[in-house]
């Protein structure tokens, strides 16, 4: 009998800490949601080329702390860099920490890196594509609609920079094509073994075949002019 009471009183302690994990979690989703219904984020910036306003992310941080504060909450974003298909991607995490349990809910969004970025450094191309990708993080998190009107430039610079690569990337494979067309005329056999070596040894070529990725076409034509300068150095130009 002694046992049988143990075992009872140990499933109704059981019980009560599963009860309490569950009120912690409603708990978090609770404030999460009071903060997404108090939240507003006006689009206090003013784009004057495209002449429309829109929010950054900035903005956004500036009226939710408050909110986070009075929910007894903690939000904090993080980057980190990732690369997919040669491209430099930053992906941004927020996450909202809760004071009065361990429950976190976090949302993540991506920005992929521009390869050039007019009167931009490369740190200075990061940080941008950081703010990017931690203001869509916010938004997913916090439910912030950006959808119905393009509220910033950054999706629009986002989108020029994606076809002024697919541009250049079409320039660099037709140049591509012509320099081996031209090096089958001087009797280059650029698919030769010799060739990939030397290829591989002063360039690091391992393929030569087009590619989708640009820095590696501009590597293609870079090395393919450099073979044929130096067929023309050894044998004269024809």
């Amino acid at each position: 009998m002694q046992s049988a009471v143990i075992t009872s009183v140990t499933l109704k302690q059981l019980s009560s800490e599963v009860t309490s994990m569950t009120e912690k979690t409603i708990s978090l989703l609770e404030k999460l949601s009071s903060i997404q219904c108090e939240l507003k984020a006006p689009k206090n910036q003013y784009n004057k080329l495209g002449k429309y306003n829109y929010r950054n992310c900035e903005d956004i941080l500036e009226a939710v702390k408050p909110l986070c504060k009075k929910n007894k909450t903690t939000l904090i974003i993080s980057d980190e860099a990732e690369i997919y298909d040669g491209w430099h991607y930053i992906k941004a995490v927020a996450e909202l920490y809760d004071w009065e349990s361990d429950q976190t809910i976090k949302c993540c969004a991506y920005a992929r890196e521009s390869v050039a970025k007019k009167g931009m450094d490369e740190s200075q191309i990061t940080g941008s594509t950081s703010s990017y990708a931690r203001k869509y993080a916010l938004n997913g998190l916090f439910n912030i609609d950006d959808t119905k009107d393009a509220d910033s430039n950054e999706q629009k610079e986002q989108q020029n920079n994606k076809n002024n690569t697919e541009e250049q990337l079409n320039v660099w494979t037709l140049e591509w094509s012509s320099l081996r067309k031209k090096m089958d005329a001087m009797g280059i056999d650029y698919r030769s073994d010799a060739t990939a070596t030397w290829l591989k040894k002063h360039f690091g070529i391992v393929s030569q075949d087009a590619s989708t990725d640009l820095q590696t076409m501009i590597n293609l034509v870079n090395a393919y002019k450099a073979l044929i300068q130096e067929y023309e150095k050894k044998y004269g130009k024809k």
